[in-house]
C-alpha cells in the first residue's frame, strides 16, 4: 500500500473533505466538498486529493513507525 499524501485521524465514520481545510484562503484553493463514509477497513480516501481519514480505534488505526 502506498502512503497517502495526508492522514487525518477521526472519531466520526462520516467525514467531509474539501482539500483546503489547512490552506489559508480556504475552499478557493481546494476541491468541491465531498462527504465520505469510513467502512469496515477502518479508513477512507478522498477521490480528489487522496487524503486518508482513519477511524480512531478501527482496524486501520495502527501506530506509525
Amino acid at each position: 500500500m502506498t502512503e497517502a499524501p495526508e492522514t487525518v485521524r477521526t472519531s466520526n465514520v462520516r467525514v467531509a473533505c474539501d482539500g483546503a481545510s489547512n490552506i489559508p484562503g480556504g475552499a478557493a484553493l481546494g476541491h468541491p466538498r465531498v462527504w465520505l463514509e469510513i467502512d469496515e477497513k477502518g479508513y477512507v480516501e478522498c477521490g480528489y486529493c487522496d487524503r486518508r481519514f482513519i477511524l480512531n480505534g478501527g482496524p486501520a488505526d495502527v501506530a506509525e513507525s
